[in-house]
């Protein structure tokens, strides 16, 4: 039975962590091209329309590999995940629901207009679109975030006399705090998402010396939006989100901190490797005191550790979560540092120029991957040992007669499947990025960039 378990959390992570690589870009690039598309309207330069459109196109690639790889997911609750889905169906399934009826629907139809209606719409109905592409997918994300909430910080149900869930109170679904604060943290980490991939398209313009106008629309926009998306990232929404776990999710956030034994003024561990037989951390560089502060805002407060849990309820991979979280903060850093550096030079008119600079922002442009693959590995194994904390355990929720064979067939068909898919990705992108934004409407430029190149 555990080696069943254990595969059927394996599939589900490597479909949702592969899922997610596209999702978190459309949805980051959806602000990104509304504000284009008013830049054009507020200045009447073309280059803005064709940025808009560019990216547009980058966007619908996106989006279609994630409906592709989405699908999958929702098959596994009912077939790995049976057990779940019944208990939880009756309030896990409204957000979901109205996810796919509403959010998904809307941002698929007016995409396709944003994407080919545009002489029809006329400039203000081709802005309405795109609005409407981002108000869509914006939805999409936060009746997502709706539902992990819910097993992250269960509220607004009732619990019936068969062991079923349902919900009591819908508007309590979906202000739960945990969910208004996880939202605010996962959409700045899909900004920054978004603003990393533009900037480096836009240095990569530069550095070829093809496209350099629409390179320099792009750093500009990508590094405005960027620095106030990483700064976001980490305070208010990363130190809130931090702050309100520790005080519903304690077991977690010593797990995250490496923290095995209670302490007053603790520290917090800037590099370390947590050694959980002997519940040490090895060769630490820690910062003391700190943890406390971060958390009570005094230096003088106790953090419980795990040592003051039992151990049936610890994280079951507590290095994991360890070393997911201080990778998704020691990026988080990096984003700022990088960001603030290009805004600081942008503002001195010398970042165009600076080829050291661009260099870094094309290399910078995995890293939100990484991050936000690192941020919710820390949220969901830390929930571990529950599927909805305190109530449910992961060992309740999977599905029996699904046995371990089954799961691991069709995991190695979806890594293979996947693997074609992220072939054909890689191969669409840098397709569209070598045709740049100006190759379809004004195919002089994209002569006279070629030839300048």
């Amino acid at each position: 039975m555990q080696l069943t378990s254990f595969l059927h959390r394996i599939q589900f992570a490597f479909t949702i962590t592969f899922h997610y690589l596209f999702p978190q870009l459309t949805m980051g690039l959806a602000p990104l091209i509304v504000i284009l598309k008013t830049l054009a309207i507020r200045t009447g330069n073309q280059q803005y329309d064709d940025a808009s459109r560019f990216w547009a196109k980058i966007f619908g690639i996106n989006f279609a590999m994630g409906v592709v790889t989405g699908i999958p997911m929702e098959f596994q609750f009912g077939t790995n995940w049976a057990q779940f889905s019944r208990l939880t169906g009756g309030v896990i399934g409204q957000p979901l629901a109205m996810e796919g009826t509403f959010s998904f629907f809307l941002e698929s139809a007016f995409l396709g207009l944003f994407l080919f209606g545009e002489k029809r719409l006329g400039k203000w109905g081709h802005w309405l679109a795109a609005f409407l592409v981002f108000l869509g997918s914006w939805l999409s994300g936060f009746f997502i975030i709706v539902t992990d909430a819910w097993m992250q910080h269960p509220v607004g149900y009732t619990l019936l006399p068969d062991g079923r869930f349902s919900v009591s109170s819908f508007w309590e679904l979906l202000t739960n705090p945990w969910a208004l604060i996880q939202y605010a943290h996962n959409m700045s980490g899909a900004v920054i998402t978004g603003t990393f991939v533009m900037t480096a398209v836009g240095a990569f313009y530069l550095l070829q010396r093809q496209f350099t106008d629409y390179g320099r629309i792009f750093l500009r926009v990508g590094v405005t939006c960027g620095l106030m998306a990483s700064l976001f990232q980490v305070f208010p929404s990363g130190d809130l989100h931090g702050k309100y776990m520790a005080h519903q999710q304690p077991i977690t956030t010593a797990a995250m901190e490496g923290l095995f034994k209670s302490q007053t003024g603790a520290p917090i561990v800037i590099l370390g490797q947590p050694d959980e037989e002997h519940e040490t951390i090895d060769n630490p560089i820690i910062a003391n005191k700190v943890l406390s502060f971060l958390i009570y805002g005094t230096t003088t407060a106790e953090v419980a550790g795990l040592n003051a849990f039992p151990r049936d309820q610890w994280p079951t991979n507590i290095p994991l979560v360890y070393f997911a979280y201080h990778v998704m903060v020691g990026l988080g850093t990096i984003f700022v540092a990088v960001m603030v550096l290009a805004a600081f030079l942008l503002w001195r008119g010398k970042l165009y120029q600076s080829q050291w600079m661009l260099w870094i922002i094309v290399l910078c442009a995995p890293f939100p991957y990484i991050a936000n693959t690192a941020g919710w590995l820390t949220a969901e194994v830390g929930r571990q040992p529950w599927l909805v904390y305190g109530l449910l355990r992961t060992s309740q929720g999977y599905s029996h007669n699904v046995i371990a064979g089954n799961t691991m067939f069709t995991l190695l068909g979806y890594m293979g499947l996947y693997l074609l898919l992220g072939i054909l990705f890689l191969f669409l992108v840098p397709r569209e990025i070598g045709h740049g934004p100006a190759s379809d409407s004004h195919p002089v430029a994209f002569i006279t960039a070629s030839k300048e190149s």
